[in-house]
């Protein structure tokens, strides 16, 4: 390295010419993050994400506890259905992933689908825990296979509905439409 070469604010071993173009900091191409108005630093790049972060401690409740009522009353109801539930299953979680973004005033955080998908999960527990409390009474009684795997199959339309509701509302709270 001669004595004028620019380097690397992060990396003084590496010469650069690369500034990120918000602060002016000299960048390796290891430190540049390439957005659509050029390359800025990692620090840049992660004040801009700040700015987005506006959920406050109570959204995260909030989210969670209207997606595990949410999910309980939908996947009861879905239970009734059969198998066409399956088939409606996506439009609930979608309608579920609205209620909670007014609930919560369109505030936007990290980790606030992960609160509703946590919260969708507990919803969904009490309509596992009646199939297999009966599969665990079943296999103690000594009934036969056809009954045990009525008890198991009748755990599949409850998992699978709720599964399709609680990825559908994960997905429409991080900004993914379908």
């Amino acid at each position: 390295m001669t004595e004028s070469a620019l380097v690397c604010a992060n990396h003084p071993d590496r010469e650069t010419s690369l500034r990120c173009n918000k602060c002016g900091k000299l960048i390796c191409s290891q430190c540049a993050m390439r957005t659509p108005v050029g390359y800025r630093c990692k620090e840049c790049v992660r004040g801009q994400q700040k700015i987005f972060e506006t959920a406050v401690t109570l959204d995260y409740a909030v989210a969670a506890i209207l997606a595990a009522i949410g999910v309980a009353l939908a996947v009861g109801v879905l239970n009734f259905v059969g198998f066409w539930g399956l088939l409606v299953a996506p439009i609930a979680g979608g309608g579920l992933a609205e209620i909670i973004r007014w609930a919560v005033r369109r505030r936007r955080g990290r980790r606030l689908p992960l609160a509703a998908a946590i919260g969708g999960a507990l919803g969904a527990l009490p309509h596992l825990a009646f199939p297999i409390l009966g599969l665990a009474m079943s296999l103690g009684g000594g009934l036969g296979s056809d009954v045990v795997m009525g008890i198991l199959f009748s755990a599949l339309w409850p998992l699978a509905s709720g599964a399709i509701m609680i990825t559908t509302l994960y997905y429409r709270l991080r900004g993914i439409r379908f």
